[in-house]
């Protein structure tokens, strides 16, 4: 983790509390460093952001290396239904590829 872009990034979600890009970018700069702040920031996008796509991909990876298979499910089938209805071809086989390996390696 990039201690002055994680700070700068805090500093765009402070100005911005409510644009989904600045707190999906927090998420994924802590993911490496800080797994239960990366957590914190992929639950509030779900929670308060559910129509922000690039979400499901990365926190249901996120569930699923923590062994938490069920929720990693529910958020893969959640991001398949909004990427078909945002009629989103790319991510919906990224998520559907993604979704069928977990199922397989399960």
């Amino acid at each position: 983790m990039n201690s002055s872009r994680l700070e700068k990034l805090l500093q765009f979600m402070e100005k911005e509390p409510d644009e989904p890009f600045n707190i999906y970018a927090v998420a994924t700069e802590y993911r490496n460093s800080n797994i239960t702040q990366s957590k914190k920031y992929f639950d509030l996008l779900l929670n308060h952001h559910p129509d922000y796509l690039p979400t499901y991909y990365h926190a249901a990876l996120l569930y699923q290396e923590l062994e938490e298979i069920q929720k990693a499910k529910d958020i893969y089938e959640k991001g398949i239904a909004l990427a078909r209805s945002q009629n989103n071809p790319l991510a919906l086989r990224e998520l559907q590829s993604a979704y069928n390996e977990m199922l397989f390696d399960d």
